[in-house]
């Protein structure tokens, strides 16, 4: 059983999801609490995840302004990245997420009623979610088969 994980990265917090095992769809798992400003990164508790879930492999959101360009959240996602290759020396990809939070809290909106307050403690969980089932879709199943 091997997995992928997906974050979401902010400065706050950080959606993790999981792939299924074979590597076809995605799901959110977590959102966990970090503080980019204090060098806080939630590493203790991604670890606990990486255990669990057997993961083999990480796929970051890069969050590009809307006409390609990189701006200072690509370069956190990048560093957040970089920490992670460090940590379990495993295989780091991106995956593009222009629009996923939109994407995500529209979701939220149209199939639930839900409130402002509410959706915001799972936004994050689920842009993870979106994040891995692009690169899933985009890519294949599991990050060593391609």
């Amino acid at each position: 059983m091997t997995r992928l994980m997906g974050l979401d990265v902010g400065s706050k917090t950080v959606g993790v999801a999981v792939s299924d095992p074979l590597g076809w769809t995605a799901q959110g798992v977590e959102i966990v609490a970090i503080n980019e400003n204090e060098e806080e990164f939630g590493i203790e508790r991604i670890k606990e995840l990486v255990k669990k879930y057997e993961v083999i492999g990480f796929v970051l959101g890069l969050p590009k302004n809307m006409n390609n360009t990189s701006g200072p959240r690509v370069d956190a996602s990048r560093k957040y990245g970089s920490l992670l290759k460090e940590t379990f020396d495993l295989p780091v990809d991106y995956q593009d997420e222009r629009l996923t939070t939109v994407e995500a809290e529209r979701m939220l909106v149209e199939q639930a009623d839900t409130s402002r307050k509410k959706r915001k403690k799972v936004i994050d969980k689920l842009a993870a979610g979106l994040i891995l089932q692009n690169y899933l879709d985009r890519k294949g199943p599991l990050l060593g088969n391609n």
